[in-house]
């Protein structure tokens, strides 16, 4: 039978195309979101500026409740105890700081990279570390002394001897350019390197500690030794692991990762499996006659159904092995996408090991071999005159595995659709049930879809007649006694629409929500925002003091956590000043004084203080983003918004624990009488003394919201689109492989007197059958999603969106749907119909 198998794929390849492709792209899209687990994982980050270090210490980048969000810094009393290790050659320390290049001089308020830019400053010493060479001039001692990389001394059009302007701080200072260095390692972002002396001014500490082993010694045995020396007070890291220190904040993305990888490769699982299984099901399903044909000249159905897994194993050996190299493509594909879009640091490294091949390769050879036991079975146990006859007749679809199977995924469906709105808090996860659902009811229903064709041409017949005359019969006459070659063309379609629509409102409702949400509490009319890194504490203060304006505030924003007795929870940290936040942010019902905010207190939603147990003169067990542990007195609660949960602190003590220490911005509210057009021109004239300052509206703050789901928008859209874009392919593969198959009947029809307009009006009809169908079951598989979601989210039964992403999925779909039934057929007619009878 092996033989045969062999044979059989020699000589039908063009039956086979379609199976081939399905199992390929399958097992391509599952070794890519397997790969972003992996990823998601490890989270090995490759060393840039510390390159020439094999062991970095840093601040601790995790704690009990999480990954923590800000840098840690390092005790600098450990560069001795690191210095004093047996196996230790020497122990650097590194600073790093924001340092932006102002063109113009401090009254610039326009910086663009193309002038410099946004860069990192460090002290001179940690300059070894990349390693950089000084290339001309001589190291920085002096407070006001500066060395430039190269790329940033080119672009900002400096020497040695010239000076340039730093803002630093929130400050700018001129700096006279001791000398330039080039970068002999991996390439970075420029740099500005300052003496040590004035980094530590600038500071106050150390970020990290760069350790180079001794020749010779074991960089195993001295990363052990050091582990042991700094007992727990910083994190020690070696190998890839070390590009960690650079990007304090990197491993707050692993969870999302993971969660997004863990959703999104479930879902691909489910598409595959069902699109492998229903393209090779429809595969065996056309070679019933050649099966009877073999039964009937002796061949046993053990021997039939090893000639059929023979020929499954081969194709899927064959897909797998060559979707090994675009599967780990697609991966890196992802990854920049989630990189690009902020979810994941630039300095994580991809990574697509045996696990996630071995684990696409898995999921497309158990779909065909899955599909083949339940496709070949009926055609493997008939009797060989039954199944001649058999083969000649509509093959019978309903059974009662087949009506089980449907139960259970449409249960599963319905099931994770009432769990989304009767259990499932408002937060990330709430796309856990709520995105898989429409996936697990489209199964349910295209397993039905056979049942569901014949009882939607019952209905529609006499319209169908009366509106489309003879082609209308014809395709009556054909999907009504076919009814499982119309569902087989549908079934895919369905899938598409359903995942597609779901999915899509899905993330246009928490984009609509989130926005809304983040704007509305903001009572603010302006807002200063710094492309220099940010404010210096005390000009809030200033803000204040100007003509027109009723109050100002500070805005800092980090993620920390609140480890309560009942559990520890993820809360964002907004730092702000308590003379302008009851007027620039729009606080309800408060309880306790706004006033009061300041020192070590802190203010909550009345829900969250009900959740962790707190009221007001309580002290809350807070983390914050460094992973300094806090117990802040709460002096107010306020009336919360499940979409913006967050703490609130004053700023000056919230500054000092995040890793740029600077104000992001400040909000201000104008008096009531004041004049809007003065005041701006007012704040401009303010703003245009600090570097790289700006005036803008309030509302430019919800694009710049924190909530954790804004940053998976690209993720989502990315991860999505690929598995519609399986699922298109298996929509054309399942039609061309319907409409192939027809070309006897065609050919028949034209024989017998149609015309190709009369056969071209039968399959479009055919086509709006099915359209209606794919449609109608589609749009209700996707209201499994968007409607609980929306219920949660929106307080509505109606996602937010636009109606035209709707009409775009739909119109794409039923392109898809003519396009893989009129073209065929368009090809296939080209050949006399005479030949092409006495071909099939």
């Amino acid at each position: 039978m092996g033989l045969l198998a062999f044979r059989t794929l020699k000589f039908r390849k063009a039956s086979f195309v379609a199976t081939f492709v399905a199992m390929f792209l399958g097992a391509a899209i599952v070794m890519a979101c397997g790969g972003l687990m992996e990823t998601g994982i490890r989270m090995d980050a490759q060393p840039q500026r510390l390159s020439g270090a094999p062991i970095v210490v840093t601040g601790q980048q995790t704690s009990d409740s999480g990954a923590l969000s800000e840098r840690g810094r390092v005790d600098p009393a450990l560069v001795d105890t690191v210095r004093g290790v047996p196996g230790v050659a020497k122990a650097v320390p590194d600073v790093s700081f924001p340092a932006v290049v102002v063109p113009g001089g401090a009254g610039a308020s326009d910086i663009d990279d193309a002038d410099g830019g946004s860069t990192a400053g460090h002290n001179w010493a940690s300059a070894s570390l990349a390693p950089y060479t000084l290339d001309s001039g001589a190291a920085p001692t002096g407070a006001d002394e500066v060395v430039l990389d190269r790329t940033l001394a080119e672009r900002a059009d400096a020497s040695v001897g010239s000076r340039v302007e730093l803002a630093v701080q929130g400050v700018s200072h001129s700096y006279l350019v001791s000398g330039v260095v080039t970068r002999s390692g991996p390439d970075g972002d420029p740099a500005v390197f300052v003496s040590d002396e004035r980094a530590r001014e600038l500071t106050g500490g150390i970020d990290n500690i760069g350790v180079v082993p001794e020749a010779g010694a074991s960089v195993a045995t001295v990363t052990s030794a050091v582990k042991a020396a700094v007992d727990g007070d910083a994190s020690v890291l070696a190998g890839e692991r070390r590009g960690l220190a650079e990007a304090p904040g990197a491993l707050t993305a692993q969870r999302t990762v993971i969660i997004l990888a863990a959703v999104f490769g479930s879902w691909a699982v489910l598409v595959v499996l069902f699109g492998v299984a229903s393209t090779l099901g429809l595969t065996l399903q056309q070679r019933t006659r050649e099966m009877a044909l073999l039964r009937s000249i002796g061949t046993t159905p053990s021997q039939l159904r090893r000639m059929i897994l023979m020929e499954t194993s081969v194709l899927s050996v064959i897909a797998t092995a060559l979707a090994v190299a675009p599967g780990y493509l697609l991966g890196r594909l992802i990854c920049s996408i989630l990189t690009d879009s902020g979810v994941l640091s630039p300095v994580i490294v991809f990574h697509q090991g045996w696990v996630p091949m071995l684990v696409g390769a898995a999921t497309a050879v158990l779909a065909a071999a899955g599909a083949t036991r339940f496709a070949g079975r009926k055609a493997a146990r008939t009797e060989p005159v039954a199944a001649l006859a058999d083969s000649e007749t509509n093959p019978r679809w309903f059974t009662r595995n087949r009506l089980l199977l449907a139960l259970f995924f449409l249960t599963v469906g319905l099931s994770l659709s009432a769990t989304t709105v009767l259990v499932m808090e408002n937060g990330p996860t709430l796309a856990s049930t709520a995105g898989p659902a429409s996936v697990f009811f489209s199964i349910g229903i295209a397993l039905l879809a056979p049942g569901i064709c014949a009882a939607v041409v019952a209905v529609l017949r006499l319209p169908v007649r009366l509106l489309t005359g003879l082609p209308g019969r014809l395709a009556v006459r054909n999907t009504a006694t076919n009814p499982v070659r119309m569902a087989s063309a549908a079934a895919p379609v369905i899938m598409l629409i359903a995942i597609a629509t779901g999915t899509l409102y899905m993330q246009s409702t928490e984009d609509s929500v989130s926005a809304r949400s983040y704007e509305e509490g903001i009572s603010a009319d302006y807002v200063l925002d710094s492309d220099a890194g940010g404010f210096r504490p005390e000009v809030a203060g200033q803000v204040a003091g100007l003509p027109g304006v009723a109050a100002a505030s500070g805005l800092i924003t980090s993620r920390g956590f609140v480890e309560a007795e009942s559990g520890s929870a993820d809360i964002a940290l907004r730092g702000v000043d308590a003379g302008g936040v009851g007027r620039t942010l729009a606080l309800r019902d408060v309880t306790g004084s706004l006033d009061a905010l300041s020192g070590d207190t802190v203010a909550l939603s009345t829900e969250r203080a009900e959740k962790f147990g707190v009221a007001v003169g309580d002290q809350l067990p807070v983390r914050l983003g460094d992973g300094t542990q806090a117990k802040p007195k709460v002096v107010a609660l306020f009336a919360g918004d499940p979409d913006e949960e967050f703490l609130l602190l004053p700023a000056g003590t919230l500054a000092a624990h995040t890793t740029e220490g600077l104000t992001e911005h400040v909000l201000v509210r104008a008096d009531k009488d004041a004049d809007l057009g003065a005041l701006k021109t007012e704040l401009a004239s303010f703003v245009g003394q600090l570097p790289g300052a700006k005036v803008a509206d309030s509302s430019t703050l919800s694009g710049s919201s924190d909530s954790i789901q804004q940053i998976l928008v690209t993720a989502n859209y990315t991860v999505v689109a690929m598995i519609v874009g399986y699922a298109a392919i298996t929509v054309i593969n399942t039609l061309v492989v319907v409409t192939r198959k027809r070309r006897r009947e065609i050919g028949l029809s034209r024989l017998t007197g149609a015309t190709r307009a009369q056969v071209f009006g039968m399959l479009s009809v055919e086509g709006a059958l099915i359209s209606v169908v794919a449609v109608v079951l589609g749009t209700a598989a996707a209201a499994t999603t968007i409607v609980p979601y929306a219920m949660v989210k929106n307080d509505s039964y109606l996602p937010s969106g636009s109606v035209g992403i709707y009409l775009a999925v739909v119109g794409g779909s039923l392109l898809l749907i003519f396009g893989g039934t009129l073209f065929p057929s368009w090809r296939g007619m080209r050949t006399p119909p005479v030949e092409t009878v006495a071909a099939e």
